[in-house]
């Protein structure tokens, strides 16, 4: 509710300020520019223009707000990077406004053009900046002295964790983190953190103790000998949707790993969820959106074609959906077109092969052009997919994977895709071990995403399809 609140804050201070900046600058326009031209004063009336740029102005800078990421984490806000981001963005918004709504405008000469541009982006910058700044340095003054504070864990308990806890108790003005306990990586009859904070469970109950107390941060302060642990502390921080923070060691700070955010804050090293610039993430779920909307209305003819041959080949339902695991581990029922015979998992959870006499003859034509796959633009709809991303896995089948290659679980750092590079490269996998040599394709794509490379990836899919090579 809190969250609710400080986001509340900026985004009715940013429409005020465009539907200010707007009034401003209409009446600059009316009281200085048009009179150069004409010779006399000009009336300030308003007119159709007016209404209709004050009803969707606001909007657009709203929008192009949210695509950049602004609103995403309205507390932890630098007011000197929050200066530039707002300088960069009000000059993109503007330079959109000045092409689309100004380049037509009555003027003297083209200097006009330059002024009317100066005038608003000037007017926009100030109305925005200036609200954004007293939000801004109010919430930082809450945090600093310990008004605002986001519940932290740590991960450790030895003299590490002891040393970083004290260092941050002791911050002469707070970096926002209310230590509320800590969990120990290695069992022993006694910790040292224990005499400071209360002991809230092993690494193996980490899930439920983030969870349970609806924590926010984690500080990773383990000793050199529990280094061996690492992977898998970090495997389990994956779907839990919190900052994930380290103490650097002197070669991190020495390789330039460490990176000064704050002057009175403990340096620490922040463990990024963040795989794509936020304007590039957002711009990749619109696109999502909107291309599965237009290919749900294009293929609809298509569906119809497929939906008949379906009931005329087999009995039973036309569509097929069970649960899959999405981001953060979190589950959703995906929806294909069915290509087996119904009753084909009556003996359980079974990947499917080449030779798979559970398919149906339709199944198979299908199949080869993946046309079975056409509903899933509907979980993309539904944000709980991607056009582009791993392919999503039943938890019978990621349990085994885990079993053997426990970093598959970074794949659920992204939302799950229609069609990924590790199934363009290898196609569908027909047991463990082949979904494990998938895996290090959609591992190099998460480390290396971007829109250029969903484009690769959508091309070489439509080549696959075309080709019929689906199966």
């Amino acid at each position: 509710m809190r969250k609710k609140l400080q986001l509340a804050k900026y985004l009715i201070s940013d429409y005020l300020a465009a539907l200010l900046s707007w009034t401003c600058f209409y009446i600059f326009r009316k009281a200085y520019i048009e009179p150069l031209k004409f010779g006399y004063k000009i009336p300030i009336s308003t007119d159709e223009r007016f209404y209709l740029g004050l009803l969707l102005i606001p909007v657009f800078w709203l929008v192009l707000y949210y695509s950049s990421g602004y609103y995403r984490d309205v507390y932890r806000k630098s007011r000197l990077s929050e200066l530039w981001n707002t300088i960069l963005i009000c000059l993109f918004g503007v330079i959109i406004l000045f092409f689309a709504l100004i380049l037509d405008d009555t003027i003297q000469s083209y200097s006009n053009y330059y002024l009317s541009f100066l005038a608003l982006f000037s007017f926009h910058f100030t109305l925005t900046y200036i609200p954004r700044l007293i939000i801004t340095t109010h919430t930082a003054h809450k945090i600093h002295n310990r008004i605002i504070g986001f519940n932290t864990i740590i991960i450790g308990s030895n003299r590490q964790a002891v040393d970083i806890y004290l260092e941050i108790q002791n911050q002469e003005r707070s970096s926002g983190n209310e230590i509320i306990g800590f969990v120990n990586v290695n069992d022993k009859p006694k910790y040292l953190l224990q005499n400071h904070i209360p002991h809230l469970g092993s690494i193996d109950e980490l899930k439920q103790v983030i969870r349970r107390h609806r924590v926010e941060e984690v500080i990773i302060a383990i000793d050199p000998s529990e280094h061996d642990k690492i992977g898998r502390i970090i495997n389990s921080l994956i779907d839990s949707n919190v900052i994930i923070k380290a103490i650097p060691s002197m070669y991190d700070i020495l390789t330039g790993k460490v990176r000064m955010n704050t002057i009175f804050g403990t340096p620490l090293i922040l463990v990024s969820h963040q795989l794509m610039p936020v304007w590039q993430e957002n711009l990749k779920h619109f696109f999502d959106i909107v291309i599965s909307m237009l290919a749900l209305t294009v293929f609809s003819p298509l569906c119809i074609f497929l939906i008949i041959g379906i009931k005329l080949t087999s009995k039973g339902p036309v569509f097929y959906s069970h649960e899959r695991i999405g981001r953060y581990g979190k589950p959703f029922k995906i929806y294909k077109f069915r290509s087996m015979y119904v009753g084909a998992e009556k003996n359980g959870p079974e990947l499917s092969s080449r030779n798979d006499n559970r398919i149906t003859r339709f199944g198979r034509f299908m199949r080869k052009h993946r046309l079975d796959e056409i509903p899933n633009f509907y979980n993309v709809i539904k944000g709980e997919m991607s056009l582009v991303g791993p392919r999503p896995e039943r938890k019978y089948f990621l349990d085994r994977i885990t079993e053997k290659a426990p970093h598959y679980i970074h794949l659920l750092k992204v939302r799950p895709g229609i069609t990924s590079w590790g199934q363009v490269k290898f196609g569908y996998a027909e047991n463990v071990e082949q979904m494990i040599k998938r895996l290090k394709y959609d591992l190099i794509y998460i480390d290396n995403m971007s829109l250029y490379v969903d484009i690769k990836i959508i091309i070489y899919t439509l080549i696959t399809i075309f080709k019929g090579r689906g199966i």
